[in-house]
């Protein structure tokens, strides 16, 4: 089998190029991404369903309606055995809700901080993705041209992100905690004897 060519300094200039701009072209999909989830999930918010668009829900409103009217018919009567003039009297209401909670303008409004700072997130995590992705394929490109070991090793020896930033352990953020409670008791301390 033949020994692939490296690749010419022109080519892997142009490698780099297109590679940047491919970056470049995905995170502004991200964004462009990011407004479609957000004006879809304000679509869904913004839909009202009326009774007569399901065949179900019409029957169900309907028979509610009958005995609503039939309840009506009912109270009424009785508020005039009793008595009671019909401005005084209590009444029943009988409506569909086409929008459930999100006829409330404070909770659309709730959720649509909650779904904004969702998308933000996902568009972070994706643009941070394509990054990586970039990185890895110039680093690819670049390697390809590299000739002496030496160089190949110190491409290799670049630390990983979790290695740079380790998990944090529970006990560990309790002793900070506690050495800033006891530096600042300290500052306290000292500051009130110094009066």
């Amino acid at each position: 089998m033949p020994v692939a060519k490296p690749m010419t300094k022109g080519e892997r200039e142009d490698l780099q190029r297109l590679i940047r701009r491919r970056e470049q072209v995905l995170k502004s999909a991200a964004a462009q991404r990011s407004a479609e989830l957000l004006a879809d999930f304000e679509q869904q918010l913004a839909s009202i369903y009326s009774y007569d668009q399901d065949e179900v829900w019409s029957l169900a409103y309907n028979a509610a309606r009958e005995a609503a009217q039939e309840a009506v018919g009912t109270i009424a009567a009785r508020c005039e055995e009793l008595g009671i003039p019909p401005q005084f009297a209590p009444s029943l209401q009988l409506y569909w809700a086409g929008r459930g909670q999100n006829a409330v303008q404070s909770r659309r409004n709730e959720l649509i901080r909650v779904a904004k700072s969702r998308i933000a997130a996902i568009e972070k995590k994706a643009c941070v993705m394509i990054e990586m992705q970039s990185v890895e394929l110039q680093s690819q490109v670049i390697a390809n041209g590299l000739t002496s070991d030496a160089a190949r090793a110190f491409l290799d020896n670049m630390p990983a992100v979790e290695t740079l930033m380790p998990p944090l352990e529970v006990a560990k953020v309790e002793g900070m905690l506690e050495a800033r409670g006891t530096s600042a008791l300290r500052t306290l301390i000292g500051g009130a004897s110094g009066q």
